[in-house]
């Protein structure tokens, strides 16, 4: 049960970020917002290469989603990042990476 409730834990970020979307409207304000949510969870507990592994998920979702996007397998309404995505995307993408890293290493 303590594995579940710290893998729980480590989504409750995400979850926050997400119930952001339909709140804040401005793109470039939920970015901040997101921004704020992934400084102060890695300040509460912060593990070894987490700051990869978040850069790894900004940069490799944003190529992602810039390919599905181009290719028309995905669209956007929000298109605040390369007129393509909202530009909160990849950072609520990075947070997820740190947040599957710790599902797994608990798994």
């Amino acid at each position: 049960m303590k594995k579940i409730n710290y893998i729980l834990l480590n989504f409750v970020p995400i979850l926050l970020m997400v119930g952001l979307i339909p709140i804040i409207k401005n793109d470039y304000l939920l970015a901040l917002a997101d921004v704020a949510i992934v400084i102060i969870s890695l300040s509460l507990h912060r593990e070894a290469k987490d700051l990869k592994i978040f850069l790894f998920g900004l940069i490799a979702l944003t190529i992602s989603e810039t390919i599905f996007v181009s290719t028309g397998i995905e669209s956007f309404i929000r298109t605040s990042l390369f007129d393509l995505m909202p530009i909160w995307l990849p950072i609520l993408w990075g947070y997820g990476f740190i947040a599957i890293k710790r599902a797994v290493l608990i798994i």
